[in-house]
């Protein structure tokens, strides 16, 4: 529990981008301290706000999401967790099974082999 309440996390951004890390971190070091309920009926409200416009944006990248439209695999990867994070944040399931449907099924067509094998 003190490696907890050590814990440090990144600041607020002015421009709110990384507001939902931030309240998941912070509600989890002052869960530590025992001041949990200090911020979240405050934050409530606009977490709710950010969440009706994150969750639409994120599930449209999800469903136009192809392995074709990176240069790499670690850049469809890591995009792929930066959505799939952002889903998870709202409230939304995804499962290891849904995120390999997802690769399988965006396979470019000449690549039907390697869809088979995997």
């Amino acid at each position: 529990m003190t490696d907890i309440m050590k814990r440090k996390f990144i600041a607020l951004e002015i421009s709110g981008k990384n507001y939902m890390t931030w309240v998941l971190d912070a509600e989890i070091h002052l869960d530590a301290m025992g001041l949990g309920d200090a911020i979240k009926d405050k934050n409530k409200e606009r977490y709710d706000n950010l969440k009706l416009v994150t969750l639409p944006q994120a599930r449209y990248d999800w469903a136009h999401m192809r392995l074709q439209d990176f240069k790499s695999v670690s850049e469809y990867n890591s995009a792929m967790f930066r959505i799939t994070s952002k889903l998870k944040l709202c409230g939304d399931t995804i499962t290891d099974y849904d995120m390999l449907e997802k690769t399988f099924t965006t396979f470019h067509a000449s690549n039907m082999v390697l869809q088979q094998q995997y």
